[in-house]
């Protein structure tokens, strides 16, 4: 059972890893993740216990009094802007009114004035921080952040260090600022996807045009959506014709006309006349919603490297306050209680230096801002863990039909025998009008202005094709099987799927090849995955002779031809079998949907794709264009890169600073930089 919990207000990183920790040790629950930037504690329990709610808010309010425990359909209106607002206020109060308890404190010349004012400044800079220490040592919490501030500066003013003591809480208190700054911006590129998407819509009724909440529109309703206003549900038009810009949606820049019997997706912008649309969907089905809930939902999903920052700063922590106390005891022990108070001031800044808020805070904010960029480029990936599998990717496997090519099939080649082009069509064109076949509809579609021959008897052989009479003649039209059956002589060294044969009184009077046309970007895909060191694969259920022609024009470096859906999952096994560490498959299908799930990221077609493929999917590509990919991995790359870089940055100084700190060369104000400094850089590096 799965169940969503809204923890509102909670900023704190180490505060929502325990809440995580604590929540995942009750008895009925296999696991908590919280998301820091939609606030959505996600709980998969193994039964539905009534009392859940209740455990989760007696946790919550056990390590952070002030967070509100909502239900998730309780989500309150939005507030945010004037809760920053009052936080931002505050701060200020407390900086400038701290600023001169510390200049006069540095001016003053009396001892217990200037001790006075700076115990007067520090309470203002930190009273927070030393409040929720001792809150957390009552129930047994020590090693967090707030007791490493409290401990260090605390023992700075006994040791007569009164200037550092509140500089570093001060140092804290705005490093704490532009945390919940970065995170609120995280949120608030979540939530903005909630305005793509209009709450009322203009329906046509008995009465005339009315508007009602989108939520109300039912499947089958017509509405109108004016020229400038967004589309509210996905639907068909029915009348006008404009312009519609998706660039909310699918990062697409180009506006694209659509008219009559053309769909339209819900948060797109009409932007010219207006439209009367017959909605297909309703709101929680609608596309917008689903973007919604896929990027809502992807930022919870934790990577290998969030989860191990979590389980490193639980043994990091409280490793570097033993070292701390090691400090200061040890060489005391040896060396006598003269230099205790060197030795202290030494361990003092080893703590502060070493607190990791650094990692905790910056490496989540890297993925999400990964995924905000990617998102943007009409790509979701739905998780953290999913960037870093693209990052890695080393082999990207196609589906061919919908994928790599438009899923439309069209005239590709005529060869009349005996006859005229024009004829050859004709006839062909209106013996297929009478058929449900997909090959049948597109010869028709293509020929249906001059298409006008009479068809009478006409007869439809299972898996062959048609036989029919044409002005007295005996006409045939169908596969190489069919004019076997009739003994119709025909070349079949190039037969394929997509070949038609027409016969005029058992005779071959003309070949019609139908092919699946290629997408316009296919073909750049495969090179620059190719030149970017990627393997690239194709699986199709196409006959060998087509799935090679094919290739021909994109040149994979392997194909699968002539597979059922189960060959497709079989394939992938192998090649995991054969090497490959990293697979993407990009597909559309209901039949991707299996191997969808089995590679290391399932990326599908969000616009053409079924909706079990985009359901089984970790990637949905939004515009149906295949080089959308080549965008994901880079922007999955260059997360990583950052995240890497924060990584190895953020550790190289605090290892510098607690060693040089350790034998005396470092000061409380390196131990800022270590701890705020670097924190700081990171999120900034994060998000820029």
């Amino acid at each position: 059972m799965n169940r969503k919990l809204i923890l509102k207000d909670l900023n704190c990183p180490h505060c929502a890893g325990v809440i995580e920790e604590k929540v995942s040790s009750l008895n009925y629950v296999n696991t908590a993740e919280f998301n820091i930037v939609t606030k959505v504690i996600n709980i998969d329990a193994k039964e539905d216990r009534p009392t859940l709610f209740e455990d989760v808010e007696k946790i919550v309010k056990q390590t952070e009094p002030e967070v509100t425990v909502m239900a998730e359909n309780e989500k309150p209106v939005e507030t945010e802007t004037e809760e920053e607002e009052g936080i931002t206020r505050l701060f200020v109060v407390r900086f400038i009114v701290g600023l001169c308890l510390t200049a006069g404190a540095a001016a003053a010349q009396n001892i217990n004035i200037k001790l006075t004012l700076y115990i007067a400044a520090y309470i203002i800079f930190g009273y927070d921080v030393i409040i929720k220490a001792v809150k957390n040592i009552a129930k047994g919490e020590v090693f967090d952040e707030n007791f490493l501030m409290s401990i260090a500066t605390i023992g700075a003013f006994f040791i007569g260090e009164y200037p550092e003591a509140a500089a570093v809480m001060l140092f804290y208190q705005i490093g704490e600022l532009f945390q919940d700054l970065a995170v609120g911006k995280a949120s608030k590129s979540v939530k903005s996807l909630l305005n793509i998407m209009p709450e009322s819509a203009n329906i046509i009724t008995d009465e005339g045009i009315r508007e009602i909440p989108s939520k109300d529109v039912k499947r089958n309703d017509v509405i109108v959506v004016k020229a400038g206003d967004k589309v509210p549900l996905d639907g068909i038009v029915l009348e006008g014709e404009s312009y519609i810009d998706k660039k909310a949606l699918m990062g697409e820049s180009l506006p694209e006309l659509v008219k009559a019997g053309e769909k339209v997706l819900s948060g797109s912008i009409n932007g010219g006349t207006p439209l009367k649309i017959k909605v297909e969907k309703t709101y929680s089905d609608s596309m917008a919603q689903k973007i919604f809930r896929l990027t809502e939902e992807a930022a919870g999903k934790k990577s290998k490297a969030e989860k191990f920052i979590t389980k490193f700063a639980k043994i990091y922590t409280p490793t570097v306050v033993f070292l701390a106390v090691a400090i200061a005891v040890i060489p005391t022990l040896i060396t006598g209680f003269s230099e205790f108070n060197t030795w202290l001031y030494r361990a003092f800044i080893f703590l502060v230096a070493s607190c990791p808020c650094a990692l905790v805070v910056s490496i989540p904010l890297g993925f999400f801002a990964g995924n905000g960029k990617a998102s943007a480029a009409g790509v979701l990936i739905k998780g953290s863990t999913y960037i870093q599998s693209l990052a890695e990717t080393d082999t990207a496997v196609f589906d061919k039909t919908g994928t790599l090519t438009e899923g439309v099939f069209r005239i590709a080649d005529v060869k009349p025998l005996g006859t005229t082009k024009e004829e050859l069509l004709s006839l062909c064109g209106s013996v297929e009008k009478y058929s449900s076949h997909p090959i049948a509809k597109a010869i028709y579609r293509e020929t249906q202005e001059t298409a006008k021959t009479e068809i009478s008897e006409y007869e439809e052989i299972s898996g062959m094709g048609i036989k029919a009479k044409a002005e007295g003649k005996d006409i045939l039209v169908g596969n190489a099987a069919l004019m076997k059956k009739f003994g119709v002589d025909c070349d079949t060294r190039k037969d394929s799927k997509t070949t038609v044969y027409t016969s005029v009184n058992g005779k071959l009077a003309g070949i019609i090849t139908v092919a699946d046309t290629v997408k316009k970007d296919s073909e750049k895909t495969i090179s620059s995955l190719k030149n970017m060191g990627i393997k690239t694969v194709l699986l199709t259920g196409d006959r060998k002779e087509s799935a090679d022609e094919f290739n021909r024009e994109l040149k994979l470096d392997e194909i699968k031809s002539e597979l059922l859906p189960a060959d497709k999952l079989s394939e992938v096994e192998n090649l995991y079998k054969n090497g490959s560490k990293t697979i993407v498959y990009l597909g559309d299908g209901i039949n991707d949907a299996p191997v969808l799930r089995r590679a290391d990221v399932g990326a599908a077609m969000g616009g053409l794709g079924s909706d079990s493929a985009i359901e089984a999917a970790d990637c949905v590509i939004m515009s149906d264009e295949p080089s959308k990919i080549l965008d994901a991995i880079s922007i999955s790359k260059e997360t990583m890169r950052r995240i890497k870089q924060n990584t190895t940055f953020v550790i190289a100084v605090k290892v510098i600073v607690l060693a040089v700190s350790a034998v005396g060369l470092g000061n409380m104000w390196l131990a800022v930089f270590a701890d705020i400094g670097t924190a700081l850089i990171a999120i900034l590096n994060s998000i820029r």
